[in-house]
């Protein structure tokens, strides 16, 4: 699964510190997610969805692989 979590972050100019904490997880999870080596649950993308305002598409796709 490939993700624009750092790119969403970008955006919004805004560290994984706190991205964790307003999504209530740990910036370990944030890293971990941003470099794929963690595929967030069904509940996580919906809350990162909604912290950036937009669709759990728009940040997560399905690699070719998946």
């Amino acid at each position: 699964m490939q993700n624009l979590l750092k790119v969403e972050r970008a955006k919004k100019e805004i560290t994984q510190e706190i991205l964790a904490q307003a999504v209530g997880v740990s910036r370990q999870t944030i890293i971990s997610i941003e470099s794929g080596k963690y595929i967030p649950s069904t509940i996580l993308a919906l809350k990162l969805a909604r912290y950036f305002n937009t669709s759990v598409e728009a940040i997560f796709t399905l690699d070719p692989n998946d």
